[in-house]
């Protein structure tokens, strides 16, 4: 699921689940959208990515590339070390902006639990 979300500045695209050729039909729509907007940032958060592959970071590189065109630029956020090394593997890492500060939270909506820390998709300074 991806969810978009804006504000005067910013798109911020929220990624839950796999980012992968399963996923690829809803694309094509997602980045029409975002270019529509013509923000001049755009946040991806992917704290709740379960996998991408590369057609998922294909579909992340055509976004930035379409930002960087216009003089934007593209901020990756609670993105793990897999997810980096997938963009790597494909010569695209240096068009984003890594948020290696941000800390991914969730909310357990069974139990009413306050957002808590998760590790697995933090990556340390």
């Amino acid at each position: 699921m991806i969810e978009i979300a804006t504000s005067s500045t910013t798109t911020t695209l929220v990624i839950a689940g796999d980012l992968d050729l399963a996923e690829r039909d809803q694309f094509p729509e997602i980045a029409a959208r975002v270019v529509g907007l013509r923000r001049q940032l755009l946040v991806i958060d992917m704290c709740r990515v379960t996998f991408m592959d590369s057609t998922g970071a294909a579909f992340l590189i055509s976004l930035a590339d379409s930002g960087r065109k216009r003089g934007g630029a593209t901020v990756l956020r609670g993105a793990d070390e897999r997810d980096l090394f997938v963009l790597e593997v494909c010569g695209a890492l240096d068009l984003f902006r890594v948020d290696h500060d941000h800390h991914c939270e969730q909310s357990d909506v069974s139990t009413g639990a306050t957002p808590v820390h998760l590790p697995q998709r933090h990556r340390p300074s």
